[in-house]
């Protein structure tokens, strides 16, 4: 498979996995409590936490430089 096939299966990928991502965040960030310190903790590990998951996908991409 070619590179440039590879980043835009990979760009498709994420695109998805980000709406996902977002939207169940979404979803569970409307049940965290209205207290700002359970906010600010589920707000910044929500945001830090979807570049765990997209980094196989981005190694995957880079394959074969």
């Amino acid at each position: 498979m070619s590179i440039r096939v590879r980043k835009f299966i990979g760009l498709i990928a994420l695109i998805v996995f980000i709406v996902l991502y977002v939207g169940l965040m979404v979803r569970i960030g409307e049940r965290v409590p209205a207290n700002w310190a359970a906010q600010l903790a589920f707000y910044a590990l929500a945001g830090l936490g979807w570049g765990v998951p997209i980094l196989p996908l981005i190694s995957w991409m880079n394959r074969g430089r």
